[in-house]
């Protein structure tokens, strides 16, 4: 059951299994967005803490060190360990995520269990990751083997804070990487909680260090650091680029991104219009519209597109926004003020530039950061809200009339991170995969991410793959 007021009990940095001040003496607030009140302060990481924290790292990850030794089974086993203290503290896990979040309380406790799936995938591959024997002309013996990278930064976003906790650390871990986490400074609580977990489950001193901060400080020190080997990063394609370029410009880092998304999922019209409707709805909703991958731009036949928006609309004025500690509650607040103003000006944009305005288009009362579900219908191309990433619940229905043209307007984007069809007919289906720039496409399906598979995009959506 969950605990509206859980107990904070870190707000420092982890470095070297410790727990520390900023070197500065600093601290920030976070906030809980469903009442815009001070959560706690937490300290405040910035160039001088990153360095400390790679000091760590690199002490861990030196040859001969504790963690570079240690049989790549027993990684596996740590992971495994720390799956089950995750299990274990999993309603204060839920709550803490929830309260500094604000997504529903049984959307916490279900990333949570994402999480565990994740770490347990990852724990599995620890002592299977082995080179080749190549047969080369010659008297000579040419092998090659598979090692781990060094020290990784891995700065994660604020909309799914523990899932993205775990898809950074896992593949680290299980390669012996050793890692400094930067979680968002708007949901640190659960990254800091989740270190206490590391320490306890055994994880030997600078394997894993979390220094919550600032971008344009604590973030910018990872990218730019000379002696972190690796940096990843999960959060706007305009941050991106800045963090692509520190990293060409310090030592040549390697880098992955995944970055925003404006993707299309696509109403044939020989789709099951209340399932599609169902799917379509899920696919921009869940998550409170902060989903990379949401499905932002759902182009719907003209046969059933009055049809279509109709449900859509039913089901986003049925939808039950509030308190994400109630249950049944489906949508709690955006992240913060600045998220909110964003909605907001695209919502307003919407209905400038002509769109039709079906449902919400508002904020949800007068506390917090409550956003109305909101559905769009006659939606052009060249309008903001089809062409911006809007990260909120909103809405946005194009009407198409053959799949040719659906699928020349839907690659019409910087973008290339997702996408989706609803069709019965395979051929369609087919078309599209293979048509459609997109690193992860769905048929009557939306958002079925596995750690078992590749995460990632094409374009501006950023470069290489998470999992």
């Amino acid at each position: 059951m969950a605990v509206r007021n859980p107990e904070i009990k870190y707000t420092k940095l982890f470095i070297n299994n410790e727990w520390v001040n900023s070197k500065s003496g600093k601290t920030f607030p976070t906030l809980n967005p469903t009442t815009a009140e001070k959560i706690v302060d937490v300290a405040e990481a910035d160039k001088a803490d990153v360095d400390a924290a790679v000091v760590a790292a690199k002490a861990a990850f030196k040859p001969g060190s504790l963690w570079r030794t240690v049989d790549a089974s027993a990684r596996g086993r740590l992971m495994l360990k720390l799956c089950d203290l995750l299990e274990r503290d999993r309603v204060h896990l839920a709550s803490l995520e929830t309260l500094d979040n604000g997504k529903p309380y049984g959307d916490s406790h279900f990333d949570i269990g994402c999480a565990i799936d994740t770490i347990r995938y990852f724990a599995g591959w620890c002592d299977k990751i082995h080179g080749d024997t190549i047969p080369v002309d010659g008297n000579f013996l040419t092998f090659t083997r598979k090692e781990p990278i060094g020290v990784v930064g891995s700065i994660i976003p604020w909309n799914y804070p523990i899932l993205m906790a775990a898809w950074k650390l896992s593949p680290a871990l299980a390669t012996g990487c050793t890692i400094i986490l930067k979680p968002a400074e708007q949901t640190p609580l659960t990254a800091l909680y989740i270190a206490s977990l590391i320490k306890e489950a055994g994880f030997p001193a600078g394997v894993v260090n979390v220094v919550p901060g600032y971008g344009p400080t604590a973030g910018a020190a990872i990218s730019e650091h000379p002696n972190i080997d690796k940096v990843a990063f999960t959060g706007s394609t305009e941050v991106g680029k800045i963090i692509f370029g520190a990293a060409a410009k310090s030592n040549l880092k390697r880098v992955t991104l995944e970055l925003g998304g404006k993707s299309p999922i696509i109403i044939c019209e020989d789709a099951d219009v209340d399932e599609a409707a169902n799917i379509a709805h899920g696919a921009i909703f869940n998550n409170h519209g902060q989903n990379c991958v949401a499905g932002s731009r759902t182009f719907v036949q003209a046969k059933i597109y009055d049809e279509f928006v109709k449900k859509a609309t039913t089901l986003a004025n049925d939808r039950k926004v509030g308190d994400p500690f109630v249950d049944g509650t489906q949508q709690g607040p955006q992240i913060d003020q600045a998220q909110l103003n964003k909605i907001e000006d695209l919502i307003q944009s919407g209905k400038t530039e002509g769109a039709k305005l079906e449902c919400g288009g508002g904020r949800h009362g007068q506390k917090g950061y409550f956003v109305q579900p909101t559905v769009f219908s006659n939606v052009k191309d060249n309008m903001r809200i089809a062409k911006e990433e809007i990260f909120g619940p909103v809405q946005q229905i194009l009407k198409f009339d053959t799949l040719e043209e659906a699928l020349t307007r839907a690659n019409d984007t910087k973008y290339g991170l997702a996408a989706g069809i609803i069709t019965k007919d395979i051929n369609k289906a087919l078309t599209f995969i293979q048509t459609v720039q997109a690193g992860s496409v769905w048929v009557n399906c939306y958002d079925a991410v596995a750690p078992q598979a590749p995460f990632g995009g094409f374009k501006e959506s950023g470069q290489g793959r998470e999992l």
